[in-house]
């Protein structure tokens, strides 16, 4: 289902929270919980992941994560500002003191001229509280990469976080 990447970044990601002894969570949209699989696809899992938020819609983003519906309306669901609100509001919404987020245009419908298929942002908070951006633009390369690299980016970001 993942790729050997993935599973090998899922892992660290779990070994790096054991040592800095902190939860995490997950905060996704376009990747639909697939950051949260991979990561449970782990053994001793359940030891850091606290939960995983699925907020595809601007509703859910504002009801599960307190993502500002001003923001929504500003900037889009697909911008830097809400990927950081995400990843905020699954800190403030759980018991993990580190997450990441991913909120993007997997495609192939959806995209524009000023955000097009396969622009996605992420936001990864440490239990430092510092917090990261990444701005991706993975091109038209189909739904099912878009997601799959996505996952991988987001991994390697909280895994990071978790370094600090």
């Amino acid at each position: 289902m993942f790729s050997s990447k993935a599973l090998s970044l899922a892992e660290e990601v779990i070994r790096a929270a054991e040592q800095a002894e902190v939860m995490i969570a997950t905060a996704e949209s376009c990747t639909g919980g697939l950051v949260a699989a991979a990561i449970t696809s782990i053994s001793g899992a359940a030891t850091v992941l606290d939960r995983g938020f699925v907020t595809y819609s601007n509703e859910a983003k504002i009801e599960m994560l307190g993502v500002p519906l001003v923001d929504l309306q500003d900037y889009g669901a697909v911008s830097e500002p809400i990927a950081l609100a995400m990843a905020r509001g699954a800190v403030a919404n759980s018991q993990a003191r580190a997450a990441v987020s991913i909120t993007g245009i997997a495609g192939p419908t959806g995209g524009s001229e000023a955000k097009p298929v396969g622009l996605v942002h992420f936001a990864a908070v440490g239990p430092d509280g510092k917090i990261t951006h990444v701005e991706k633009h993975y091109g038209n390369i189909g739904r099912g990469e878009v997601r799959a690299e996505s996952v991988i980016q987001a991994l390697t970001m909280l895994r990071d976080a978790l370094g600090r």
